[in-house]
């Protein structure tokens, strides 16, 4: 099989699948369609996608269901899941995540925010460990330096406090990834910190201050992802 990125979308809409297959082709990737559930999981199974681009709302099995199915195969562990659908509810977000998405894009959505978003998803496969490694982030027009814990943006540097930089960088080393609460602490905090429970949202608070909304986007009941 080549080198060649892979993608399965799965949507029973064909305007979808011949919109969003066409710029993705674009951007180089190979694409397969699916219009179900059902046939979804024997062409992934096939197909060994990198990346699942997966509508909720199908007739006969759902994209929940599906998720499920495909998280349950030892063949498809590694295999990215991301819900595109016009669904915004946040019931249906965290049933998503529930059911082990890695990510979730509602339509509509733009060409260049879809190619972008499935790029950050897949970097998690070509460089799994590489954002953790660096010292050094560039996500869009921000660069963010762990030597010396500071930020830049459109070329205005600001030094951030320890917690918040870190709670920062591990948002940033994987956009589109939602962390959840639990995993923020234990990997900011660590297991034997006792803060609490409104000491997340604090902290995300002051980076929305300092850099901006449109960066850390709250999934609720779930946790927070960085978005660019």
């Amino acid at each position: 099989m080549s080198d060649t990125l892979r993608i399965l979308l799965v949507d029973d809409e064909p305007d979808i699948l011949d919109f969003i297959g066409f710029n993705l082709r674009r951007e180089g990737y190979e694409v397969e369609v699916c219009s179900n559930g059902r046939s979804a999981i024997t062409k992934a199974l096939e197909f060994k996608p990198h990346l699942i681009l997966l509508d909720v709302m199908m007739p006969d099995m759902d994209g929940i269901e599906t998720c499920r199915m495909i998280r349950g195969n030892e063949t498809l562990t590694h295999t990215l899941v991301a819900f595109l659908t016009a669904r915004g509810e946040d019931y249906s977000q965290i049933a998503g995540f529930d059911a082990g998405a890695d990510d979730y894009i509602t339509k509509p959505i733009k060409p260049r925010v879809l190619t972008s978003r499935v790029a950050a998803l897949l970097r998690r496969i070509q460089n799994p460990d590489e954002s953790l490694a660096s010292d050094r982030l560039v996500i869009g027009n921000l660069i963010i330096n762990r030597e010396s814990y500071t930020v830049e943006k459109n070329q205005e540097v600001q030094q951030l406090p320890k917690k918040e930089f870190e709670l920062l960088f591990l948002l940033a080393s994987k956009p589109g990834k939602v962390f959840g609460r639990d995993k923020i602490l234990k990997l900011v905090w660590g297991e034997d910190v006792v803060v609490g429970d409104r000491t997340i949202d604090v902290h995300i608070r002051k980076l929305r201050e300092k850099l901006g909304d449109e960066y850390i986007r709250t999934v609720k009941g779930v946790g927070y992802k960085f978005e660019f």
